[in-house]
């Protein structure tokens, strides 16, 4: 009975606002493509939406589920590829194909206007967005040949895990461990290099500020979700008794959680996650950041197809700080995500990634890739 309920609402939801059926930019099918990084095991999935005009766009989320799929699908169905916010406000019960189906309608939108999404979206606010990738390993040593290897493509900012933890409450010899690490990056970097801390949520409040104020001397871009947000009160004093900027959102799909972190002066980096939210929830969120100060840097753990979404996003967003992008280092993994876009767009230069140039995403996805590497 819920399962009903639920998809007759999605399914009123995108159609309250659509324009009339039988229009030739009609939804006519949405594909699914689970997708699994040979070696990383990173999944992510490609969402395709053809048209009737022949159109089709491209979206990315992460792992979906047969039934979530379905339910999709006819909530979907029939629905004009430009009635945009509707089908996004008819999806909301599903996050992740509320964000994909998103990235692939606004990539039909371009193809319709015949420009950049970027420049649908009101842009470019910039010609390039500054590229920062998380570093994979979990000794100190393997961050550094994971720095190195990224360094030599390109990258100039570097996300960094905390070291493994043993206890709930860390003392002084966690904190050290986490200053040696810093160190020791920070010297294999050499001039030039920004740095993350990437908290990943799992410290107390308290342990969080007590590694912020550690850390102030090495200028971090920002210690990225210090803690979980179950009390707004003690993140709130991290940022209070702390310098060091802080940044939370990966897990946010609602604006009023957002806005609570907002109000109480908790974040001056918000991180919302592209695989999540899509494109247009993004941009609202980024709208509300802007009149706090606040910076945008969408979090990404995706595949190229989000990656091309982010760019664009990022050109569309007067508050964009950088963007976070996969930089596997398995070559098999790299020459995957190349091969799905016929062609790599994740080519750092200088610490930049470039501006796809083409209409709506400006990519062309390889299909028969997405047959290859789908996720067994």
């Amino acid at each position: 009975m819920h399962n009903r309920v639920t998809l007759r609402r999605m399914r009123l939801a995108a159609q309250a606002a659509a324009p009339p059926r039988g229009g030739p930019h009609e939804v006519r099918d949405l594909e699914m493509y689970p997708l699994r990084e040979p070696v990383s095991g990173r999944r992510y999935t490609v969402v395709r939406a053809s048209t009737r005009s022949g159109l089709e766009g491209y979206g990315e989320c992460g792992e979906v589920s047969p039934k979530e799929w379905a339910q999709a699908r006819e909530a979907v169905a029939g629905v004009d590829a430009t009635a945009i916010e509707p089908v996004r406000r008819g999806l909301q019960p599903l996050p992740a194909l509320q964000a994909a189906i998103n990235i692939a309608l606004l990539d039909i939108m371009g193809r319709i206007t015949q420009a950049p999404l970027y420049q649908a979206l009101g842009g470019p606010t910039r010609n390039k967005g500054r590229a920062m990738t998380p570093l994979e390993g979990a000794t100190d040593d393997e961050l550094k040949r994971s720095m190195e290897q990224a360094q030599k493509a390109g990258y100039k900012a570097f996300s960094v895990p905390l070291p493994p933890d043993t206890a709930t409450n860390h003392g002084q010899a966690f904190i050290l461990a986490v200053r040696r690490r810093m160190d020791s990056l920070r010297a294999a970097a050499g001039p030039g290099a920004d740095f993350v801390l990437d908290g990943g949520g799992k410290l107390s409040p308290g342990d969080a500020s007590s590694v912020s104020e550690a850390l102030e001397r090495f200028h971090l871009l920002w210690f990225d979700e210090p803690c979980r947000l179950s009390n707004l009160a003690a993140v709130r004093k991290i940022t209070d008794e702390n310098v060091t900027p802080v940044g939370f959102g990966r897990g946010i799909d609602s604006g009023g959680q957002f806005q609570d972190l907002l109000r109480e002066g908790a974040i001056d980096i918000l991180r919302p996650d592209i695989g999540r939210n899509g494109i247009t929830q993004i941009r609202r969120m980024a709208a509300i950041a802007e009149t706090c100060y606040v910076a945008v840097a969408p979090f990404h753990n995706g595949g190229p197809v989000a990656t091309a979404a982010a760019l664009h996003l990022a050109a569309s967003l007067p508050n964009f700080f950088i963007q976070q992008t996969p930089f596997p280092s398995a070559e098999r993994d790299r020459r995957m995500r190349s091969e799905l876009t016929s062609g790599s767009i994740e080519q750092v230069r200088d610490g930049f990634l470039p501006l796809p140039a083409g209409a709506g995403l400006g990519i062309k996805v390889n299909r028969e890739a997405l047959k290859q590497y789908a996720a067994s």
